[in-house]
């Protein structure tokens, strides 16, 4: 059976990243960085497209798991009549060949273990030749090797890699897995314990860094160290998720590669780093911008590669079936040609943003936001895909000239607060027209609210950000009236919908009804509810939301109200970084009553 999504930890090494089961099954990891090809596919298929597991040979109780304090080194206990162990899994920060080690620690008693490793590279559909080299399992297919070294005998049949092995109370039973492109030979071996100490060391320096220590420490923390296993180091870049093709909707349409740095996901989590303490991942996200969006500033893209890659064909792969039957499975996405004037508002706002926290002044960055507001002075009329990548025609949605307003807005408090050289007139004025252009085209007077594009009569969640970036008042009436609406029509079990995805939907966004709430929006009403005074009814929201998570403190895109899951790409950072920032608003919130 499909575990559940909530039912997988993330270990990773900041170049790419490993779902693991609480039955110690990896069921997705992609080699060498995020959106290479899965060796294990399990997770979108079956136990045939790839999977290593490591678990008690008979009948085990619902395992216990938990990070090592601070770290990314996941630690699962499974019980048995005979005895516990504990699975120890995590991935070295490195800097150029992937392991992954797996450490079997006998707690109690004496219990019969078994391994079982199906490799399939390119996404399960290549089956390697696989041979012993110098005591080392050595799988190869194509570009693609790995190596797996444990003390423990290794059995093949069926083209997979099966051990039995026994561990007592005090025993260490290592296994490493490591990748290496096919045509160099294997690379040396890993201590694993070393290597666990290492990991250790790296985690918790990182996460000492965090600068918050009030309500909330421990949820912000986990998401920062989150939203950090989902940066890849090299060159700044930070992915969306590392999962594809998890789907919005059991048995939906909806499932989309995530494995890529979307300006927008990556400049939010950038502030919600940066309001953690971590103004280097500021500099490094900035650093990754500059060589990312070098050209033209109208060939701005929402998304790039990790590395900056512009082309990210969008292709299906018949060979998989879909989490839990979801189909297609997708590589790529074909929304990295899409138009989104938002990014450009998050772009100024994050540069912004960093310069008040302290990162340093740079001229490069100062250039670029000119380019980009060059082409926005007439770009923002244009009509685009918007927030939520809409595979139908073109629109004037309202939340991207919102963020438009932003993109001017911040511009004009760049060079009055940081002494930039810029038109600040002009961009003054573009600010003011702007702001009537939304005001009189983006709110329906006879609906009583803000609209999810010009003419229109249907409410869109991504509204709720209009006094969250500071266009008007959280206690601006119309404000008020759109926040209403959107609770009146929007809530499935008090949690919010990006926008009634309904059969009349279909000619706005081009896809057929069905998908969970949308998390990210659920975290901006609360924080707007905060806003507005609202206090008790944000918290009971946020703690709502803070329950939907998995024992690890990990969260989805989406959540399905009628079947109690998690859907979407996991983790994601959208909503981790959403949770960060409205921790952040009800705190200070709080502490505003409080001394009221």
């Amino acid at each position: 059976m499909t575990a559940r999504i909530e039912d997988y930890g993330l270990i990773g090494d900041l170049q790419t990243a490993a779902l693991v089961s609480r039955a110690g099954s990896i069921d997705w990891l992609c080699l060498p960085r995020f959106d290479s090809a899965a060796v294990f596919a399990s997770l979108l298929g079956d136990a045939e497209n790839g999977h290593w597991t490591i678990q008690p040979a008979g009948e085990f109780r619902s395992p216990r798991r938990r990070y090592s304090d601070d770290t990314l080194v996941l630690e699962t206990t499974l019980e048995t009549s005979e005895g516990s162990v504990r699975l120890i899994d995590f991935m070295p920060p490195r800097e150029t060949k992937p392991d992954v080690v797996r450490i079997v620690e006998g707690v109690r008693g004496r219990v019969q273990m078994r391994m079982e490793l199906a490799l399939r590279f390119d996404y399960g559909s290549a089956v390697p030749w696989v041979r012993n080299l110098d005591g080392a399992l050595v799988g190869i297919a194509g570009p693609d090797a790995v190596t797996l070294r444990t003390p423990v005998e290794l059995e093949g049949r069926d083209f997979r890699t099966y051990s039995s092995f026994t561990v007592s109370e005090g025993d260490r039973i290592p296994f490493v897995l490591t990748w290496f492109p096919s045509h160099e030979s294997p690379p040396e071996s890993v201590d694993p314990e070393a290597a666990l100490k290492d990991t250790v060391t790296y985690w918790e320096g990182w996460a000492s860094r965090c600068s918050h220590g009030g309500r909330w420490h421990d949820d912000i923390h986990r998401s920062v160290l989150t939203l950090k296993a989902l940066t890849y180091a090299p060159t700044g870049g930070l992915v969306a998720a590392p999962t594809t093709s998890l789907p919005e909707a059991i048995g939906g349409v909806r499932n989309w590669d995530y494995r890529y740095c979307w300006l927008r996901d990556a400049t939010l989590t950038l502030l919600a780093l940066i309001r953690s303490g971590y103004v280097e991942e500021a500099g490094a996200w900035r650093d990754w911008l500059l060589r990312a969006a070098a050209g033209k500033p109208e060939d701005l893209q929402i998304m790039y590669g990790v590395a900056g890659e512009r082309r990210l064909t969008e292709i299906e792969l018949p060979w998989l079936a879909g989490y839990d039957g979801s189909s297609p499975v997708r590589i790529g996405n074909d929304a990295s040609r899409q138009l989104q004037l938002d990014v450009y508002g998050e772009v100024l706002d994050a540069l912004y943003q960093a310069r008040r926290r302290g990162l340093e002044a740079s001229a490069a960055a100062w250039a670029l936001s000119r380019k980009l507001l060059d082409w926005l002075e007439s770009g923002w009329r244009h009509p685009d895909e918007g927030l939520w990548e809409v595979r139908g025609p073109r629109r004037q949605f309202t939340h991207s000239k919102v963020m438009a307003w932003v993109a001017f807005d911040r511009a004009v408090k760049l060079i009055r607060h940081f002494d930039r050289e810029g038109p600040i007139d002009r961009y003054r004025a573009l600010r003011r027209e702007i702001r009537r252009d939304i005001l009189e085209h983006g709110y329906n007077a006879d609906r009583g609210a803000f609209v999810q594009f010009y003419g229109s009569d249907r409410l869109d969640a991504s509204l709720l950000l209009i006094p969250l970036v500071g266009f008007l008042p959280a206690d601006d009436q119309r404000v008020v009236d759109t926040v209403d609406a959107i609770q009146r029509e929007l809530l499935r079990d008090g949690f919010v919908e990006r926008y009634r995805a309904d059969e009349e939907n279909m000619g706005v966004d081009g896809l057929p009804p069905g998908e969970g709430v949308f998390l990210p929006c659920s975290f901006w009403l609360a924080a707007v509810l905060a806003q507005q005074g609202r206090h008790d009814e944000a918290l009971e929201l946020f703690e709502r939301l803070l329950a939907l998570r998995n024992d690890l403190g990990l969260i989805s895109e989406e959540y399905d109200p009628e079947r109690k899951r998690l859907v979407g790409n996991f983790p994601q950072a959208f909503t981790h970084l959403a949770l960060v920032e409205t921790a952040y608003t009800l705190a200070r919130r709080g502490r505003e009553l409080v001394s009221e």
